[in-house]
């Protein structure tokens, strides 16, 4: 099978539960403690190997016991960390998540060694990377590294997946390099300028980033599901009923799980129909990688909830 190479960021996240976020001043008593590895591009490597995906992870960080932690993270999930860079005098990103009762949560990431990969190391393992293979980034890097690895992935003739979070801007010369660009609909409101608050507007805001020269676009709606636009199609798939426990790690899931669906030859509609399935059941669970289904789980939620995931297929 070809590789997926996710060049990202890698992060410790302190995971706080609590009854609602206090208010300015205030001081209130939560219900929950933990350290889980996490970090997006981590998360959508986890993710893209628990689907089934051969992945190696390109990123940085510290000397110190968070690092150690990361390596083992990844290497027990199957992911290839040879890539990893470990800097003395860095310490690993940290991610603050308060996670409120009601599954929602907030984030403060401190990058740490995640500011510092070199373009020079991404760029040598996309050469690296063969025929066929796939190039996975998002935003919590360098910026002038994502564009340039955007840009010499394309060069290269590989499926190249941008997942522009947090949102910055974006050249359009790049985007015109990116054939999967999969984003929440905050993000897409920030680059097309059209609120997305259901399946009308995120073809609105798609129709527009389509315009900018991307080959596809995925907005993830939140629980409602997500809308897959291309010039051909257009897809929706519902999101499955389910209590959420945690939303951390959601959109990470869904990427890993969409871009190693893709790289097993299944379809666009089958590959969203899947990443639905498996975001739905990592909200179930406390935490970022430690709540990311392996493939055997998420094919059985979906024979469970499978009159949900029936989608909904327009041709163009």
């Amino acid at each position: 099978m070809p590789e997926i190479l996710v060049i990202g960021s890698l992060n410790m996240d302190l995971v706080v539960q609590t009854p609602r976020v206090p208010a300015a001043g205030e001081t209130l008593a939560g219900n929950g403690f933990k350290l889980v590895p996490g970090g997006k591009g981590a998360n959508q490597a986890v993710a893209a190997c628990r689907a089934g995906a051969s992945v190696k992870m390109v990123g940085c960080v510290g000397a110190d016991v968070f690092g150690d932690a990361m390596h083992e993270s990844l290497r027990s999930a199957g992911v290839d960390t040879s890539g990893l860079v470990t800097l003395k005098g860095q310490s690993t990103g940290v991610a603050d998540i308060l996670v409120e009762a009601s599954g929602e949560n907030r984030i403060i990431i401190i990058p740490g060694a995640n500011a510092w990969l070199e373009e020079q190391t991404a760029l040598a393992a996309v050469s690296k990377v063969a025929d066929g293979g796939a190039v996975l980034l998002q935003h919590e890097v360098p910026l002038a590294v994502v564009h340039a690895v955007v840009r010499a992935a394309a060069a290269a003739g590989l499926i190249v997946c941008l997942n522009p979070a947090p949102i910055l801007p974006i050249p359009l010369e790049v985007l015109a390099c990116v054939d999967y660009l999969i984003l929440n609909e905050t993000e897409a409101e920030a680059l097309s300028g059209i609120r997305v608050m259901g399946q009308d507007t995120a073809r609105q805001a798609a129709d527009k980033l389509l315009a900018g020269g991307v080959d596809k676009v995925i907005i993830t709606v939140g629980s409602t599901g997500a809308y897959l636009l291309s010039p051909e199609r257009e897809f929706y798939q519902p999101a499955c009923d389910v209590t959420a426990v945690d939303t951390t790690a959601a959109g990470d899931t869904f990427t890993g799980y969409f871009m190693a669906a893709r790289l097993q030859d299944l379809d666009d509609e089958s590959a969203l129909r899947l990443a639905v399935a498996a975001a739905s059941l990592t909200v179930t669970s406390l935490g970022a990688q430690s709540s990311i289904p392996t493939r055997q789980a998420v094919e059985l939620f979906s024979q469970v909830h499978r009159p949900e995931l029936t989608g909904q297929k327009i041709i163009l």
